[in-house]
């Protein structure tokens, strides 16, 4: 429920603090004194658009702040928890208007969108007054008052989570189905791709090692000569080979009878390379003796390398790239191959939550026809009793007009109502009497009060053009739904203020150059004079005093 309202700097109210408190508050005060600024800034709190002349003249912006207990408000609280914005205490809603008509809107301190706080006040407030745009008109409202009437707001719940599930699996679905025959096409190419890349089966390090052999098998007659001419040259040569020029030196130097020490360790080097041309020599040999030219082998790795470089060009890729290639085209094949079984799926989770809202939505519409009989007759015995004699109202459940599966189910809802006897039943948007709307919408709250989730109900004259009997039963009305709940009303009607819990004053005062709005909670005799004052006008007297105080103490009983 509201808690505290503060206004700063809008219209003619400079500073305006209002605490306010469970049951039904009525607002009086003169017209023109300001109390449809107070519910006006209200209505900005909670989304309602702006402009700059919402801004005091002369102050640079307004700021207004709406404060609300949502301890007994579940779904305000998952609304904000949904969007992170919960937090401990009061919700506090704020709106600041600048003077150049720019806006800006916060819940619970955090920046958002003004669609947000409409939203989130919609959980929160009713409002109910005469101007056209109020909530009871719209058929999401009117549907909602009907599920919550008939104890069906869980399976309308359920029905619209259907529904939901139901449009995004064949979205999924159409979407994956319109790209099938683009799909197929792919995986042909696919498949035929990696067949390619497959019969090729192309070993790890197989590329490196052909190309290594054929370099070998290409040059292998130079590679020959080559051996050979080393062998030659270090052992074999009759006009002087390496080996025997190291033989001899060491045979030389160790055959002096007198060596000194420094040419031992020359003589050993000496010895160390004959042991290693010996060795490079033999190396060399056996080289030679396993070393076979094979034409057979080199035309079969010449083959080999073609038809590697011939894929890779075929791929556009570099040859050491194709086993990557093939890994690559496996995982999208896999992936387009799940898809296919996807389909399957996603056909049969659709039949399935069909087949769930089909069963639920029965549930709801049954519900929602028994319901329906029993609010049109309470609504309309009520209307009885708010001086509407002969006053006719009836809810309709027109189909919604889709063989698909519906967010509200198979029917909507729609009140219809006739104020007067002889004439049609008409949709409740259409009742031309601002009066009469008010007074049947406060028919319908008195019904729906006890299962309406809304925690404020606001009321803007709802007394126009009624009086007498018909005024004291308003009043009453009022005062019950304020015993389920919080009601604020503005009313200029002694019969209708006499019934409220508290009662809040709003007047002007005068200063130097400027007038601005002032509020005061009025109790004891200063609520008296104020309904003495509704009763008789500005004298007061003995005789209107003692009515009010009657009126009072009745309303107490």
């Amino acid at each position: 429920m509201l808690v505290h309202l503060s206004i700063h700097n809008y219209a003619i109210v400079e500073h305006l603090d209002l605490e306010l408190d469970a049951g039904m508050t009525v607002i009086t005060g003169e017209t023109g004194a300001g109390k449809s600024i107070m519910l006006d800034a209200l209505s900005l709190a909670l989304g309602d658009r702006t402009d700059s002349g919402a801004v005091r003249p002369g102050a640079d912006r307004a700021d207004i702040l709406a404060s609300f207990d949502l301890t007994e408000t579940p779904e305000a609280r998952a609304w904000l928890a949904e969007r992170d914005l919960e937090r401990e205490g009061p919700c506090i809603l704020r709106r600041v208007i600048t003077a150049e008509g720019r806006s800006r809107a916060y819940i619970n301190g955090s920046p958002c969108p003004q669609g947000d706080l409409r939203a989130l006040g919609e959980l929160l407030i009713d409002v109910h007054s005469q101007h056209e745009h109020q909530s009871l008109l719209k058929n999401d409202t009117q549907r909602r008052l009907l599920d919550e009437y008939a104890g069906a707001s869980d399976l309308a719940r359920q029905v619209r989570l259907a529904a939901q599930r139901w449009r995004q699996t064949r979205q999924e679905l159409e979407r994956l189905n319109n790209a099938g025959d683009e799909q197929r096409a792919r995986q042909q190419l696919l498949s035929y791709q990696l067949e390619e890349l497959e019969n090729l089966a192309l070993g790890a390090h197989e590329l490196e090692e052909l190309e290594q052999e054929y370099k070998a098998l290409a040059n292998a007659e130079h590679l020959l000569d080559s051996c050979r001419q080393v062998i030659d040259l270090c052992s074999e040569n009759d006009a002087g080979n390496v080996l025997s020029a190291l033989t001899a030196s060491l045979q030389r130097l160790t055959g002096l009878q007198a060596q000194p020490s420094p040419l031992g360790e020359a003589i050993d080097l000496l010895a160390s390379a004959q042991i290693q041309v010996e060795e490079a020599v033999g190396e060399l040999n056996r080289f030679l003796d396993h070393f076979d030219i094979d034409p057979q082998r080199q035309q079969s790795i010449e083959e080999r390398l073609d038809a590697i470089y011939s894929l890779a060009r075929k791929h556009r890729a570099q040859p050491h790239d194709l086993i990557p290639l093939q890994q690559r085209l496996r995982g999208e094949l896999a992936g387009l191959n799940a898809d296919d079984e996807t389909l399957e799926q996603l056909g049969q989770e659709l039949a399935a939550y069909e087949r769930h809202y089909q069963e639920k939505a029965v549930e709801l519409s049954d519900l929602r026809r028994q319901a329906a009989a029993h609010l049109g007759i309470a609504v309309e015995q009520q209307m009885q009793r708010l001086g509407m004699p002969g006053g006719r109202f009836a809810i309709e459940l027109p189909p919604c007009g889709s063989r698909e599966p519906h967010p509200q189910g198979f029917e909507q809802a729609e009140f219809l109502v006739s104020a007067n006897p002889g004439q049609p039943l008409k949709p409740l948007a259409r009742v031309a009497s601002g009066g009469e709307l008010s007074r049947i919408s406060l028919a319908i709250q008195v019904i729906t009060a006890q299962t309406s989730r809304t925690p404020t109900l606001v009321f803007d004259e709802v007394d126009v053009g009624i009086g007498g009997p018909t005024a004291e039963v308003v009043g009453q009305l009022l005062r019950r739904l304020g015993e389920l709940g919080q009601v604020l009303t503005v009313t200029h009607l002694p019969q209708v203020a006499a019934q409220g819990h508290r009662h809040l004053f709003v007047h002007k005062v005068r200063g130097a150059g400027e007038t601005r709005t002032a509020v005061a909670l009025l109790e004891g005799d200063p609520r008296i004079e104020e309904l003495a004052r509704m009763l008789g006008g500005l004298e007061l007297t003995e005789e209107s005093l003692a009515h009010a105080r009657r009126m009072i103490g009745s309303a107490q009983v």
